[in-house]
């Protein structure tokens, strides 16, 4: 797929049409339907969106996305399409409302072409642990795509959407991102309303973007950002401009902050090999750099799971087979309903967050690793406070390696868990960070790399982002 800005300039001139953009695009996903990237296809409602911004293109009153394709993460609230976060507890769910962020998509002119694939519950980084089965690699489908935004990020990266929605809770758009070659954007805590995504970790969950190309990503966020009087922890400050915005780095002097080799000497050969390359590209522009640490690197994971893993199961205590989501049957069984329901809706890694988030919460664990997890998220806070009053951002690599096969870790938690070891600690700070693609390994699969900056500035990180990706691609 071409990106948004050349698919409205064929659409301005009449070479083609949003409604034949769009039939096009369906007939593609469904041949392509083996990649398990959609649980949802929107065969209906697409259509009529793109006929809608046809009439309004035509009349002169274009909107600011109007014709822009757009997949969304199935933990995203739609009351046109069922919301299942790929979990047999909500498999058949159709919710009465629309996610802020999905609604003002709509009202500037997105054609939302259906519902991706996930971890589900947003709980992984593979795209494995679905209830509709996994996400496959394009590139090579014995691989992973990343996750839990797995079906986003294959939907965008084989030009079945231009852009797409996601959810962060430790990497979850970033990670995917990099294995997939695209630019993977998570904001500010608080930058996109958190009101219609089913929560996950509500106090780090955060609502991202992938695309193909930076200008994609502005123009969405801008359109999508702002508070939002539904969502509490929505931050009082305009929409963003960054689509304007774009260029303002564009040849400004930078300081720009590296981790020390101590902690990235521990990624893939190729992966470094990548760094290094950007490094001395960057160098080359004129670009300043200085060490700075983060602290508690030992304990990102750590700290991420026992705080991510505590709020998961105080969250998901709804989910008990009365009220709503899927019930077990009581034949055969002495169990009571909301055990049978819990223990047959739940797949096995949300089962393992729950069952590890209870643990630390109870009496006699609390002090011991949720309140000290909740120190460390502050150590961690301070500390990227410190790095970025010294510097303009902080480029380091967005995972350890590239895409892995399929079942290699599955069996192994903590090293899953690792995949998310350069991602996580952005998530807990509250700091936008985005991956942009930067190569690309021996084995053909691309490597990303990762840019952060301070809370509430992502206007400047993507700026700084968009100048970057002009440099290594």
């Amino acid at each position: 797929m071409r990106t948004y800005v050349d698919t409205i300039d064929s659409v301005l001139k009449g070479d083609t049409t949003i409604a034949a953009i769009t039939d096009s695009t369906l007939k593609k996903i469904e041949d392509q339907s083996n990649l398990n990237h959609f649980i949802t296809v929107a065969t209906d409602s697409a259509p009529i969106a793109a006929q809608q911004a046809d009439k309004r293109i035509s009349a002169g009153e274009k909107l600011p996305l109007d014709g822009m394709l757009i997949a969304l993460k199935d933990n995203l609230c739609t009351k046109s399409m069922r919301t299942t976060c790929a979990s047999k507890m909500l498999g058949n769910y159709r919710p009465v409302y629309d996610a802020t962020a999905v609604s003002r998509l709509m009202d500037n002119g997105a054609v939302i072409v259906g519902k991706t694939n996930l971890d589900e519950f947003a709980m992984g980084s593979s795209g494995e642990n679905s209830a509709f089965g996994r996400t496959l690699h394009p590139l090579d489908n014995a691989y992973v795509p990343g996750g839990s935004s797995s079906g986003s990020a294959v939907a965008v990266t084989v030009g079945h959407a231009h852009a797409a929605l996601g959810s962060e809770t430790g990497g979850s758009v970033r990670q995917p991102a990099a294995f997939c070659g695209i630019v993977g954007y998570k904001p500010s805590y608080g930058r996109i309303s958190r009101y219609g995504l089913v929560a996950f970790a509500s106090s780090i969950d955060q609502i991202g973007v992938f695309a193909k190309d930076i200008p994609t990503t502005a123009a969405l966020l801008d359109a999508i950002t702002g508070n939002d009087p539904y969502d509490s922890t929505s931050a009082e400050i305009p929409p963003m401009n960054s689509l304007a915005k774009l260029h303002e780095y564009a040849n400004t002097p930078l300081t720009i902050a590296i981790l020390p080799d101590n902690i990235i000497k521990d990624c893939s050969q190729e992966v470094l090999e990548v760094y290094n390359k950007c490094l001395n590209t960057l160098r080359a522009e004129g670009i300043r750099f200085i060490t700075a640490e983060i602290p508690a690197s030992d304990a990102w994971i750590p700290t991420y799971y026992v705080l991510t893993s505590a709020e998961a199961s105080s969250n998901l205590a709804r989910f008990d087979g009365i009220r709503y989501g899927f019930r077990a049957s009581l034949e055969n069984s002495d169990d009571d309903i909301m055990t049978l329901s819990r223990s047959q809706g739940f797949g096995m890694e949300v089962k393992r967050r729950i069952i590890l988030g209870t643990y630390v919460l109870s009496a006699g664990h609390y002090d011991a690793y949720y309140k000290k997890a909740q120190q460390a998220r502050r150590l961690i806070y301070d500390g990227y406070k410190h790095i970025f009053s010294q510097a303009d951002a902080l480029f380091l690599p967005t995972t350890p390696t590239t895409a892995f096969k399929s079942g290699e870790k599955t069996n192994d938690p903590i090293a899953m868990y690792l995949s998310d070891y350069f991602t996580a600690s952005a998530n807990l700070a509250g700091i936008p960070a985005i991956s942009i693609p930067a190569g690309t390994a021996s084995n053909g699969f691309p490597v990303g790399m990762q840019i952060q900056t301070s809370n509430f500035s992502d206007e400047r990180l993507l700026s700084i982002a968009h100048r970057f990706q002009t440099l290594f691609l």
